[in-house]
């Protein structure tokens, strides 16, 4: 909800005009925020048939010469017609692995365990955890043990059970699938880990953002066109972001660019720059909102001598050579986690004012790591901007977040279910079970409900999000990030 205050500073204003039939927007990246935003300025012309910007309209604007080109774009905004109810869905950490694709360059192929080598996407076994996630139940390796036996031979601890563990993105795109036939959603909030294990396999830069690679394609058709199609669901845009995992993983070089470049070959699929906005009206509703799409992958960005498993500037898993220079990313691995700290620094000021300048009913900020990262920080943009609602992923289960006084109120919740292995053993006697799933987020002017959806296709969880009304920044609650 837009929260009216007194700006604490000079900050970045995207402009943009537009008819039903017709949009032009013209985006420039000035004054004060110049420091920290690529200056961008293009025209978009964009035709609106049935309520959404089509992607050719999209992508008449044309790919930018570097995957950083377009950092904190107003993208072509999406107008929805019609008064019936209005439906976005949210899914996160739902890219399986390619096994049949031939990788380029001497990489190996993206293979696990026993007959991963087929067509369609294959879940990544990580490791299992207690509910607390205080205690490791299951180790990578012992996991692994269990896909290549099929539960023959298994750790207890692993909990493995074959029929679902093998096939959640499946499962899960299936009741996906069944409930856009149902519901119509207009729009889908991916919160990114969309290619595992490290994201498209090819090097950084070595593809021109104007094309895309055979790798690329190769993956896009098995992992995610391949998977999200049917009534209620195809042609509908997917409003994307990169998780460490696109980046990467261990490894920050792989092809995130390709990514991007995907914004213009696809006629859905929508991320053209690591962080970005999407204005959505409903114009025969009286209401619209402001998506805020954010990188928070530093979060993953460590001393290269650091936890290399969990780092993507880790120097065991890098190459000496590495470097995405040519394409805007890092340029090698000791600048690694100054490159990715320095994305995240430059967003704030952006956050602040995308937010200080909404006009509209609903602001939603969808990101990568999950509630509970940077509690301050989202705090103040709830209480000092009026930030309603945070959507984010990278746990594997499907939860509310459970401290969302740590928030300042603010409600948000974790769709990190799509598809790799949970966090937590499955609960097959439970019809309420968490562990993978979606979000179906119903929309009118007055409320978002909240349901959490699992991979049967029940509805486990609810909850209802108001516009936040506060009219003062409350400053003595916040504290500084």
């Amino acid at each position: 909800m837009r929260v009216l205050l007194p700006l604490a500073g000079v900050g970045l204003c995207l402009a943009s005009n537009a008819t039903d039939t017709a949009a032009s927007a013209l985006h420039a990246l000035r004054g004060a925020a110049a420091a920290f935003v690529h200056e961008a300025t293009a025209a978009v012309d964009a035709a609106f048939g049935d309520g959404n910007a089509t992607g050719a309209a999209a992508r008449r604007l044309g790919a930018p010469p570097t995957a950083m080109g377009y950092k904190g774009i107003d993208w072509a905004p999406i107008s929805v017609y019609g008064t019936g109810v209005k439906h976005i869905f949210a899914i996160g950490d739902w890219g399986g692995m390619d096994g049949s694709l031939s990788p380029c360059c001497g990489r190996p192929a993206i293979i696990a365990y026993a007959g991963g080598h087929t067509p369609g996407p294959h879940v990544f076994p990580r490791s299992r955890w207690n509910r607390a996630h205080s205690e490791l139940l299951c180790t990578h390796k012992q996991f692994v043990e269990c896909f290549d036996t099929r539960g023959s031979s298994c750790a207890a601890g692993c909990g493995f059970v074959p029929e679902i563990d093998m096939q959640p993105q499946f499962l899960v795109a299936n009741a996906f699938r069944a409930r856009a036939a149902m519901k119509n959603p207009d729009y889908i909030l991916n919160v990114g880990d969309n290619f595992y294990w490290g994201g498209i396999e090819i090097d950084c830069g070595s593809t021109p953002m104007s094309q895309i690679s055979g790798t690329a394609r190769h993956q896009f058709d098995q992992v995610f066109e391949g998977i999200y199609q049917g009534a209620g669901l195809s042609n509908k845009p997917w409003l994307s972001i990169l998780g460490n995992h696109d980046w990467g993983g261990r490894q920050f070089y792989n092809g995130w660019d390709q990514q991007i470049a995907y914004t213009w070959a696809s006629n859905r699929w929508r991320m053209p720059a690591p962080y970005w906005s999407q204005h959505v009206s409903y114009p025969d509703l009286g209401f619209d909102v402001d998506i805020i799409m954010h990188d928070s992958n530093a979060m993953d960005a460590k001393d290269p001598g650091s936890d290399p498993e969990h780092n993507m500037c880790s120097r065991k898993h890098n190459r000496p050579d590495a470097s995405c220079a040519s394409t805007g990313g890092p340029a090698s691995v000791d600048s690694c986690k100054a490159w990715f700290w320095g994305l995240y620094a430059e967003q704030k000021p952006w956050v602040e004012s995308k937010l200080a300048h909404s006009k509209a009913d609903w602001q939603i900020m969808v990101t990568h790591f999950p509630c509970g990262h940077k509690t301050k920080f989202y705090k103040e943009m709830h209480l000092k901007y009026g930030l309603d609602l945070l959507v984010t992923g990278h746990a594997h289960y499907q939860l509310m977040y459970w401290s969302p006084e740590k928030l300042g109120g603010l409600k948000c919740f974790i769709t990190g279910g799509g598809g790799i292995t949970s966090e937590n053993n499955v609960e097959v006697d439970n019809p309420d079970d968490h562990q993978y799933g979606f979000f179906d987020l119903t929309m009118t002017k007055e409320s978002i409900k909240i349901e959490s959806i699992n991979w049967r296709g029940n509805v486990i969880e609810t909850e209802t999000v108001e516009p936040y009304l506060g009219t003062e920044t409350r400053k003595a609650e916040l504290e500084p990030c």
